[in-house]
C-alpha cells in the first residue's frame, strides 16, 4: 500500500482557482499517464477488497462516474470481481434505483441498475476523493436498495477538513492520500 500512497502524493497536481477561485482542484491525469503510479495505486485501493490472509472479500466493485469508473474498473480486475457504474440520473438505459442527495450548491442524483449487484453481494465502492461524503452516502443507499451490502470504501485522496469519513459511519475507509 506505501507505493500506491506515494505515487499519489507525488503524482496529483494542484490546480489553484479551479473550476472557481479559491477551489484547489486535485487533478489526477499526470497519475493515469504513469503506468507505474497508476499500477501500484491500483494494487493500493484493492487491498481494501481483500481479508487479512490476502483472499478476496468482496464480489462487486463500485464505482461513481466519472473517476471512480478509472479507478474502480482496474480494481475490480485485480480483484478478479465484477465492476458496476453508478452514473448520474437518466445515463443507464435499463431499469434503476436512483438516490438524490445534497451538494453544497444543489441536489444530484445518481442511479444503479436495479440488477447491478445481487441481492447478499459484498461491494467495495471505489472513487477519487471523500469530501462531504454525499457522494459515497447515496452510493451506498444505491448498493443497499439492491440488496447488497456496502463492505468498504477505496478513496484516491480524503479531504479532512470536510466530515465525509464522519458520514460513512462505521465501514472501513481506506485512503491513500490526506489534505
Amino acid at each position: 500500500m506505501a507505493a500506491g500512497a506515494a505515487a499519489v502524493a507525488a503524482l496529483l497536481v494542484d490546480v489553484p482557482d479551479f473550476p472557481e477561485a479559491g477551489v484547489v482542484f486535485k487533478d489526477v491525469t499526470p497519475l493515469l499517464a504513469d503506468a507505474a503510479g497508476f499500477a501500484a495505486t491500483v494494487a493500493a485501493l484493492a487491498e481494501a477488497g481483500r481479508g487479512d490472509d490476502g483472499s478476496v472479500v468482496v464480489d462487486k466493485v463500485v464505482g461513481m462516474e466519472a473517476r471512480g469508473f478509472l479507478f474502480g474498473t482496474p480494481v475490480a480486475q485485480a480483484l478478479g470481481v465484477g465492476f458496476v457504474p453508478v452514473r448520474k440520473a437518466g445515463k443507464l438505459p435499463r431499469e434503476v434505483h436512483e438516490q438524490s442527495y445534497a451538494l453544497e450548491y444543489g441536489e444530484a442524483t445518481l442511479a444503479v441498475h436495479v440488477d447491478g449487484v445481487a441481492p447478499g453481494e459484498r461491494v467495495l465502492v471505489v472513487d477519487d476523493v471523500l469530501a462531504t461524503g454525499g457522494t459515497a452516502v447515496a452510493t451506498r443507499a444505491l448498493v443497499e436498495r439492491c440488496g447488497a451490502q456496502v463492505v468498504g470504501f477505496a478513496l484516491l485522496l480524503e479531504l479532512t477538513f470536510l466530515p465525509g469519513r464522519a458520514a460513512l459511519g462505521e465501514t472501513p475507509v481506506l485512503t491513500l492520500h490526506q489534505v
